[in-house]
C-alpha cells in the first residue's frame, strides 16, 4: 500500500530507462487505484502491469472488491494471489487462494501465487509439508498446461518486511520442494514450465546469489521495488551492477 497514482507514474518514469534492456520479464504490481496511471506510464515499454489482489467472483455483492474481468479490462496482465500479508491480515485461506487462482486463469490473467511458512513452522520442520499442501491446493482444478503458465512465489513469512532472508541454499531447497509438488500432481512438463520465484526480501545485495541457484526463476520484490534504482539493480543482477 504505497504510492498515489502520480507517485506511481513518477516511479515508473524513472524505472523505464533503467530496465529497457532487461533480459527477463519485468512486472510491476500496483495498488488498484494506481492501475490506470501505471498503464499509461508503461504503455509501449517492456514493463508488464500487474495487480496486488482480486476477488474470486466475476461480480456480485462484494463491496470494495475488484474482479479479474475488471482487472483484465483495465489492462492488467498479472495478479498476486495469496500474498503472505493477505493471509496474515485479511484471513485469506488456501481455499480462497485456489478460488482466486482459477478465476484469474479464466479471465486470462497470470496469477502469481504466494506460498510460504512462518518461522515457528520452519523451526518445527513443517516447511516441506506446508508448502507442498499450499501449492497443490492453490493449483487444484487447473490443467497441466495451465499450471505451466502460472507463477509461484516462495515467500518465507518470517523474511517478509523483517530484513531477514533465507540463505541461497534454503531458498533453493524449498523451491525445489514446490517444483516437486507440481511435478507430483501435474507431471514433468508442468513442473519444468512453471516459474517459481523467491519472495523473501530480495534486494540488490542478495539478488545475484539467490538467482545463481538452479531452482530459482525470479524474484517477487517488496521494499526494493519502491525506488527505481534498487529495483533496476535487482532486474540487472546478472550485469554486475
Amino acid at each position: 500500500m504505497n504510492k498515489t497514482p502520480e507517485e506511481a507514474a513518477a516511479l515508473l518514469d524513472a524505472l523505464i530507462p533503467l530496465v529497457k534492456d532487461a533480459i527477463c520479464d519485468v512486472v510491476v504490481c500496483v495498488p488498484a487505484l494506481d492501475v490506470a496511471a501505471a498503464r499509461e506510464a508503461v504503455r509501449a515499454t517492456n514493463i508488464h502491469l500487474g495487480a496486488q489482489n482480486m476477488h474470486w467472483e466475476e461480480s456480485g455483492a462484494y463491496t470494495g472488491e475488484v474482479s479479474a474481468p475488471m482487472l483484465r479490462a483495465a489492462g492488467v496482465e498479472y495478479v498476486i494471489v495469496g500474498h503472505s500479508e493477505r493471509r496474515q491480515y485479511f484471513a485469506e485461506t488456501d481455499e480462497t487462494v485456489n478460488a482466486k487462482t482459477l478465476a484469474a486463469v479464466r479471465a486470462g490473467l497470470t496469477p502469481i501465487i504466494c506460498v510460504g511458512e512462518r518461522r515457528a513452522q520452519r523451526e518445527a520442520g513443517y516447511t516441506d509439508t506446508l508448502v507442498t499442501y499450499q501449492t497443490q491446493t492453490a493449483l487444484t482444478g487447473l490443467t497441466p498446461g495451465q499450471v505451466a503458465g502460472v507463477v509461484i512465489a516462495y515467500e518465507p513469512v518470517w523474511a517478509i518486511g523483517t530484513g531477514l532472508t533465507a540463505t541461497d541454499e534454503q531458498a533453493n531447497e524449498t523451491i525445489a520442494v514446490i517444483r516437486g509438488a507440481v511435478r507430483a500432481m501435474f507431471g514433468p512438463e508442468a513442473a519444468d514450465g512453471v516459474r517459481i520465484q523467491y519472495g523473501g526480501s530480495m534486494n540488490p545485495k542478495n539478488a545475484r546469489g539467490l538467482m545463481s541457484q538452479p531452482e530459482i526463476d525470479g524474484g517477487l520484490i517488496g521494499g526494493a521495488s519502491l525506488t527505481a534504482e534498487d529495483f533496476a539493480k535487482v532486474v540487472r543482477f546478472d550485469a554486475g551492477h
